[in-house]
Parts: C-alpha cells; structure tokens; sequence
C-alpha cells in the first residue's frame, strides 16, 4: 500500500519544469525553486526550464514531458 505524504509537505509543491543533462540524454526533473547551488554548478547542467501554473504542478514527470518535450538539441 503506498503512503500518503503529510498535508504540510503539499504546501510547496515544485514550481519549475526542468530538462537536465542526463547520462543517456535530457532527463525531466521538478525543482520547487530556481537555486542553482554554490558557484552555480548546476546552471550547465540545465537544458531547459518551465514554470509551472498552478493547476499542472502536481502532473506527473511523464505528463509534463508530454506537455513540455525536451529541447531539440539534447545534450
């Protein structure tokens, strides 16, 4: 049986869509914020990035690759 999240975890649900570079190529990623880490490490990892309205921030990893296909150019 899968267990459910506590309520207070919903309150900030991922705002950004993110296509990273990935092993094999671009790899779809949820972050809830646009920090990129300490000297900015993982800005070139980013291929592309969406924000997300209200009502598609809980879509899964599959629907919103659907809805937001990987950039043409990969990795």
């Amino acid at each position: 049986m899968a267990r459910r999240r506590p309520a207070a975890a919903d309150d900030n649900p991922p705002r950004y869509f993110v296509w990273v570079r990935g092993l094999v190529g671009p790899e779809p990623q949820k972050w809830a914020t646009l920090d990129f880490g300490v000297d900015d490490w993982k800005r070139d990892q980013v291929l592309a990035c969406f924000e997300l309205p209200e009502r598609e921030r809980h879509h899964s990893l599959a629907m919103l690759a659907r809805l937001y296909p990987a950039p043409p150019h990969g990795c």
